[in-house]
């Protein structure tokens, strides 16, 4: 006797449930590798404005950059840019 399955298909919800978890997992995977990516640019533009002598920043200064570049570099959407007409130290 033998017994030999033609077609094989989950249920509705759980086919859904399934697909959800699949996209889920590779935009995680995807998120991961923007972040690990901008942190890894954010690390060469602080290291080279340093080496280069382009600019002096503080800590706080610094911390604002990053701050700014890993929101550009992660963000889904485009960046606006804002141009400043007056000092940074206000």
């Amino acid at each position: 006797m033998e017994a030999r399955l033609g077609y094989l298909a989950y249920a509705h919800e759980i086919a859904n449930a399934l697909l959800k978890r699949q996209q889920a997992e590779a935009s995680v995977a995807a998120r991961f590798k923007i972040v690990e990516g901008a942190v890894s640019m954010v690390e060469d533009a602080l290291e080279k404005l340093s080496r280069k002598q382009i600019i002096e920043l503080d800590e706080g200064q610094k911390a604002t950059m990053v701050s700014n570049l890993m929101v550009i570099w992660c963000s889904d959407k485009e960046a606006t840019p804002v141009l400043n007409t007056g000092t940074l130290h206000q």
